[in-house]
């Protein structure tokens, strides 16, 4: 489960967060200082947002936020980084990129408290720590190298698919958790 989480929210992270500014320039055309400013600004709200949705969590459930993400990152993904292919607009990218950064916030809000609460203690380290090292370097680690090498090959907009289809599998994996667990609240 572990990995399904980190696999669709790691993915969706660089991709909304250290892929964007590279897509921004090279896809859409945007100059780079502004591109570099807009990301600035976007990446300061994406920070002052993560308490918020982190208590929003308290009140609709670590499943719920992480159900939230999935269907959000399967059904806007694809629209959204379509949009920004051709948008001109600094003020419409960043109204798109904070669309995308408000869903990945279901995510990184509570993706660290909810793996932590599906081990028991003294497997805690090794059960979350390997499953997250190894999706976060598969998938997100490598989302950037992913997207440039299928622009190269003239199929950039297979990257959204993609990106759409690990929110998906991370929607699937967080439908499949209890409601309750341990007198934790998920």
């Amino acid at each position: 489960m572990v990995l399904g989480f980190t696999a669709g929210g790691s993915l969706c992270f660089y991709t909304f967060t250290t892929y964007m500014q590279k897509y921004l320039v090279n896809t859409a055309g945007m100059d780079a200082k502004t591109v570099s400013g807009l990301m600035t600004g976007a990446l300061l709200v994406f920070m002052l947002m993560q308490p918020i949705i982190g208590a929003l969590s308290d009140k609709i459930g670590r499943r719920g936020s992480m159900m939230i993400f999935g269907a959000g990152a399967a059904l806007c993904t694809v629209p959204v980084l379509t949009l920004l292919q051709n948008v001109q607009s600094p003020a419409i990218a960043f109204v798109l990129i904070m669309l995308a950064l408000l869903i990945t916030s279901f995510y990184t809000a509570i993706s660290g408290i909810l793996k932590a609460e599906m081990f028991p203690a003294q497997v805690r380290a090794l059960g979350v720590g390997l499953s997250y090292a190894v999706a976060n370097a598969i998938f997100g680690g490598s989302a950037e190298y992913v997207a440039l090498l299928l622009k190269k090959h003239g199929i950039e907009t297979t990257f959204f698919w993609y990106v759409s289809a690990m929110g998906a599998l991370a929607f699937f994996v967080s439908f499949m958790l209890h409601k309750r667990g341990k007198g934790i609240r998920l």
